[in-house]
């Protein structure tokens, strides 16, 4: 009777120890799917598995959907039960091989220290996208040709005017309040020491197809490029005796209009960051000059 007595007091024993170790150990998140062989079609809808350790089941646990380490869509705050279902995925998300899910623990007890998992990378399939970008590239491709074509009219045109007319002069600087049409609009003025200047874009907020040029003292030096979340460098050389203007024409509006642009420029010691906006009627510009 004894020996039972002590085998049943050290049992407690033991577990009253574990038990305070796990409520004392730290929280943590694993989740189970998605994975790296996970296929998620738009427009089904998706589900969520997940364990914790030391979270307690009235707890919440937040996800979100990441794209080359940006924020595409919160999934969702739900409780910590181990599953979420009928999840809805934006229908603008495009198709690709390199998501994540992100989960992390809401109102930690400790706020030192917070849960957090990201899954492996896994696929993403939405054909309604790829066909919207196949018909954007295919308009801005007949808009570049109706373009030249406009171009060449207009050049032939002026090549029969009567020179002995005095022709209207089109400065290339902030005079300028109309290219194509389209209103300019100058939001700020910068000044670098170089002339040479090294310019990086993306796309701001989120990647909605936008396609976009960008233009130094009104001519071209990125043609029709397709916004994403990597930064494109370019290198533009200053015109030191005049003021620059660099501005963003858009070719279309994407799926969240206007077309909207993070801008970076440097000359090396000295860099300033800007957004810039553009839609079919109006584009933003900055100033550009090299100190003297």
């Amino acid at each position: 009777m004894f020996l039972i007595r002590y085998l049943i007091l050290a049992f407690v024993s033991f577990f009253s120890l574990t038990l305070c170790y796990s409520q004392s150990g730290k929280s943590g998140i694993t989740i189970g799917y998605p994975d790296q062989t996970t296929k998620w079609a738009i427009p089904e809808t998706v589900h969520l598995e997940w364990d914790t350790d030391n979270i307690g089941a009235e707890k919440s646990i937040r996800f979100f959907l990441v794209r080359n380490e940006m924020v595409v869509q919160e999934l969702g705050s739900f409780d910590n039960n181990g599953k979420a279902e009928n999840i809805e995925l934006a229908k603008n998300i495009g198709s690709g091989d390199q998501y994540q899910v992100v989960g992390i623990e809401l109102f930690p007890d400790d706020k030192y220290q917070v849960a957090k998992f990201i899954t492996p990378f896994f696929s993403i399939i939405n054909k309604a996208s790829d066909e919207r970008k196949k018909e954007r590239l295919l308009a801005s491709t007949s808009t570049l040709t109706k373009k030249n074509e406009r171009n060449k009219t207009r050049k032939k045109k002026k090549e029969v005017k009567d020179i002995s007319k005095p022709q209207p002069m089109v400065s290339k600087n902030k005079d300028i309040k109309m290219f194509e049409g389209r209103k300019i609009s100058y939001t700020k003025e910068l000044e670098f020491d170089s002339e040479d200047i090294l310019v990086k874009i993306w796309d701001h907020g989120r990647q909605d197809g936008d396609i976009v040029s960008i233009y130094l003292n009104g001519e071209a030096v990125v043609s029709e490029y397709y916004l994403t979340y990597w930064k494109k460098e370019f290198k533009i050389k200053l015109t030191p005796s005049k003021s620059n203007d660099l501005f963003l024409y858009a070719h279309n509006l994407g799926d969240s209009p206007p077309n909207t642009v993070s801008v970076e420029i440097t000359d090396g010691s000295k860099s300033e960051n800007i957004i810039l906006n553009s839609d079919l009627e109006s584009c933003e510009a900055v100033m550009i000059s090299v100190k003297r």
